[in-house]
């Protein structure tokens, strides 16, 4: 990266942190950019109604907004751009189905967890077969979302023909339905959600499937971001306290 390049990044982020401190100072309520999924249900996604994104973590980080004395302007991020968005300052927070890993952490701070929850194993509508592992997999094609933990996890086990990559869940889906791949993973809430809604055909969830990376749901600031960090921890534990989160939990069905 150039030394010009280098300066023009720095002077960004530097802007953007100066512009909440001021706010701050003079007392007035701030406003985060908040960078949320369109693909995401029921965590975030696009209501086609309003053409805003609406979610259970649309909900949550906009709860904690109010506990916490700050605004939140939720903006539409594809999730694989979702961390570099925050660490060049396009957006300040992010309140996605982004669960909490070492490799991450290198990069951004994760807050107190919100949510937990892990991978959910989705078969073909008509595979009978009892599923309780990966291990049972070994030798097929399978696949998993971009950008998400449970690619790199089957990447990692190393036991597949191949392991396929999709920009979306319902692009993963539609070549299991058709048979491309044997099967896929993604995140269960979300996967279980979508086809209580028929959103997916021809498929289904592996009841009998034990997930082995589960993980916490947090919301996600610039390493180092100490101040903004705090500020949202003390905020997830007020609504935890006085029962709001688990309110928001309990109208996303989940």
């Amino acid at each position: 990266m150039s030394r010009f390049r280098m300066s023009r990044r720095l002077a960004l982020i530097l802007c953007a942190a100066s512009t909440v401190s001021f706010a701050w100072a003079q007392g007035t309520a701030p406003t985060y950019n908040v960078g949320a999924t369109a693909t995401g249900v029921p965590f975030t996604f696009l209501d086609v109604k309003t053409n805003t994104i609406q979610g259970m973590m649309v909900d949550t980080v906009t709860a904690i907004g109010k506990a916490g004395g700050f605004n939140v302007n939720v903006q539409q991020t594809v999730f694989s751009a979702l961390i570099p968005s925050l660490t060049s300052s396009k957006i300040d927070i992010i309140s996605a189905a982004m669960l909490k890993t070492p490799a991450r952490q290198q990069v951004v701070d994760f807050s107190d967890p919100v949510y937990s929850y892990g991978e959910g194993l989705i078969v073909r509508s008509d595979d009978a077969r009892a599923y309780t592992s990966l291990d049972e997999l070994k030798g097929e094609i399978v696949g998993a979302q971009v950008g998400t933990v449970f690619l790199d996890m089957l990447s990692k086990k190393g036991i597949f023909k191949e392991v396929r990559s999709y920009d979306s869940v319902a692009d993963m889906t539609r070549d299991l339905a058709l048979g491309r791949i044997k099967a896929g993973l993604g995140d269960q809430p979300i996967i279980a959600y979508q086809l209580r809604q028929n959103a997916f055909h021809g498929v289904k969830l592996a009841g009998s499937y034990k997930p082995v990376n589960v993980g916490d749901v947090c919301l996600v600031v610039r390493k180092g971001d100490t101040e903004t960090l705090a500020r949202l921890n003390k905020a997830i534990a007020k609504v935890k306290a006085d029962g709001t989160l688990a309110g928001i939990v309990q109208k996303w069905g989940m």
